[in-house]
């Protein structure tokens, strides 16, 4: 990262980390720092060595972290499989066949017990391991504020429902991020996540068969081939296909062209206002950088659990 974006970046990500922590007054980067100080370096460690062994670890593992958030606050729910009492939110449509990353958290969950027992929730680990994702994909950093607890209770109607969908139109979009305080321009900022990672062709079949009036034809039919009109829905194409596992700005620069994968990704210009911010993205990565990652400082604050409220898991599949 040059020493030219840094003096831009840190000045703006710093006054919004005050008024976010002030609202937050239980979370703090320093939560860790007495009771479990390898928490960062177990956790950046094992990022790390996921990343290297899978490029596509880094998208899953900011995926995850954003599934959770999106139901019912950071509350790790998302992990939690389903038991005899419990229907946890990994069978809904937008996460079955498609989450991944869990091994990645179930092992710095291992090392934490090991190093620190009891005392580092699931949800400060989706939290930082989305971060270190990004980081690994040399994509922007972020401050981290920690002192989550974890939940004791899942939500598969919330998994549903709360998502938005890659079918969504801009008005859908907007609506959906709203519901959890983000305004239209974060939303913009947030939807850069799809820089890295892979997506199933069931999800972008109909644009690539049924939208030629906003998709570039060539990229069209060269994704054809691997997802027939009938058939293939688990097959992958990178959300990204300039660089699919570098975090940068040609997500943009392909909106600009139509080539975006999804229907939620191409719609980001159909209005003068997120086309302009697209635009913006596009020329300078330096700018898409600076608010993704103050978007996802609140991203990572939506509605915790602190204090004594929900658990620490010793295991994240289960409640204790």
């Amino acid at each position: 990262m040059s020493s030219a974006f840094s003096i831009v970046f840190v000045p703006r990500i710093v006054l919004l980390l005050l008024v976010t922590w002030a609202g937050n007054a239980q979370l703090s980067p320093n939560f860790y720092s007495s009771t479990c100080p390898q928490f960062g370096s177990i956790v950046g460690d094992a990022v790390r060595s996921a990343v290297s062994g899978d490029a596509r670890m880094g998208a899953s593992l900011l995926r995850l972290h954003f599934h959770d958030c999106f139901v019912n606050g950071c509350d790790a729910s998302v992990l939690l499989d389903d038991t005899p009492t419990l229907t946890g939110e990994k069978t809904a449509t937008p996460n079955r066949n498609s989450l991944r990353g869990f091994e990645v958290i179930d092992d710095i969950k291992d090392q934490l017990e090991r190093a620190c027992p009891g005392v580092v929730s699931c949800a400060d680990i989706l939290a930082v391991a989305a971060r270190d994702g990004v980081v690994e994909s040399n994509g922007p950093s972020w401050t981290v504020a920690l002192g989550r607890r974890d939940s004791t209770t899942a939500s598969l109607s919330g998994a549903q429902s709360d998502l938005p969908s890659p079918s969504s139109d801009l008005d859908g979009l907007i609506s959906d991020f709203s519901r959890k305080g983000f305004t239209a321009s974060e939303m913009v900022a947030l939807s850069g996540a799809h820089t890295i990672g892979q997506t199933r062709c069931l999800l972008f079949r109909d644009r690539i068969y049924n939208e030629a009036n906003t998709i570039n034809s060539t990229f069209a039919i060269s994704l054809q081939a691997n997802c027939p009109r009938t058939g293939g829905d688990n097959n992958l194409a990178p959300l990204d296909n300039v660089t699919p596992n570098v975090f940068d700005n040609n997500y943009y620069q392909n909106l600009q062209q139509q080539r975006g994968l999804l229907h939620s990704d191409q719609t980001l210009v159909s209005r003068a206002d997120t086309a302009a911010q697209v635009n913006g993205y596009a020329t300078s990565s330096a700018t898409f950088f600076n608010d993704f990652a103050n978007a996802m400082v609140r991203m990572s604050n939506l509605d915790p659990l602190t204090g004594t409220q929900g658990q620490i898991r010793a295991n994240c599949r289960r409640i204790n």
